[in-house]
């Protein structure tokens, strides 16, 4: 058998995209897959399907603020969240952020985990603005990116070239189904497999015939 194809479509905006990117980089060391990250914009899919933010309905948004805080505890990974982070992130555009991201997929895709995880540590671990470009530079600092690459990402941001990409992923991610994110394609017997959220990807193991072990699996030690 070959190694199955399996994209995550994700926005640094998204709390629950940081659950399923930490699973699947975990993951992609014990199954057998080729993950690929596919930075899109999550305002784009919202607009595009008509959906909104879950936390728009109140008493969603209550049940969110829990489910979270559960979530971050179970998978180990240190998402904050507090009732007024809902207008915060109303109130924050991840665009600048998702354009430098892509522009490093598209000149050195090997940094794109580094660079991701720590834009959503400075986000929703640290509750910093990251629509600001001192943020920006912040986060390219601590992922261990040179100056000179962070300049060049900087410029490339609104480059045609850079602001392309990122819609085009984002329509991908539409034409495989995606209403909100993390949404996560398994190409696996021939066709595109799409499960929405974090919360999925025990069902995503069975699909492609992977064993579950939990969202902090322990990696088997070697048969001597």
């Amino acid at each position: 058998m070959g190694r199955t194809l399996v994209e995550l479509f994700y926005d640094v905006v998204s709390p629950y995209s940081w659950l399923g990117f930490e699973v699947l980089c975990r993951y992609q060391h014990i199954w057998n897959i080729d993950l690929r990250l596919r930075p899109a914009f999550l305002g784009g899919i919202m607009q595009a399907t008509g959906n909104k933010p879950p936390a728009m309905l109140p008493k969603r948004g209550e049940y969110m603020l829990k489910d979270i805080q559960r979530m971050a505890k179970y998978y180990q990974v240190p998402v904050k969240i507090s009732e007024g982070d809902f207008q915060r992130i109303f109130g924050t555009s991840t665009l600048g952020a998702m354009r430098f991201i892509t522009a490093m997929d598209m000149t050195q895709p090997g940094y794109l985990e580094p660079l991701s995880r720590e834009f959503w540590i400075r986000f929703w671990s640290q509750c910093e603005d990251i629509s600001q470009p001192e943020n920006i530079l912040a986060v390219a600092r601590q992922a261990g990116l040179s100056s000179e690459l962070t300049q060049k990402l900087l410029e490339m941001i609104s480059s045609p070239a850079v602001k392309n990409r990122l819609r085009e992923t984002t329509e991908e991610a539409i034409k495989h189904g995606a209403f909100g994110m993390p949404a996560v394609v398994a190409h696996f017997n021939g066709e595109p497999h799409l499960f929405f959220g974090s919360d999925r990807l025990e069902l995503l193991g069975s699909v492609i015939g992977e064993k579950w072990l939990g969202p902090v699996p322990s990696v088997p030690s070697p048969k001597m």
